[in-house]
């Protein structure tokens, strides 16, 4: 193992623990969605260096376009829910969740 890796390993256990602050820490929900965009780049660079420390580099790079393109979906559809979630209570703030009703 280089030193490449040690370095890969350290950025993701920063930004895991960047990601996890930004979504506990906060009651805005486009933070929590910023968070949770971290988190995911987080395993993303995870994968790609257990690809490099196994030799397999193309499987990892062709799991992390397949997370890619999914984070990207559910970040659309997150996005619309807070823009509706905005649009009705004027606040992104999740407290206002209690007031929903069903």
């Amino acid at each position: 193992m280089g030193n490449e890796f040690w370095l890969y390993l350290a950025a993701v256990i920063i930004l895991s623990i960047e990601g996890l602050f930004c979504m506990l820490a906060t009651f805005n929900l486009l933070r929590v969605l910023i968070g949770l965009e971290i988190l995911i780049k987080a395993a993303t660079l995870f994968i790609i260096a257990a690809g490099y420390l196994s030799g397999q580099i193309a499987l990892a790079q062709s799991i992390v376009i397949t997370i890619i393109v999914i984070e990207v979906v559910v970040v659309v559809v997150a996005a619309g829910i807070i823009l509706g979630f905005f649009n009705h209570y004027d606040s992104l703030n999740i407290k206002n969740t209690r007031k929903l009703k069903g």
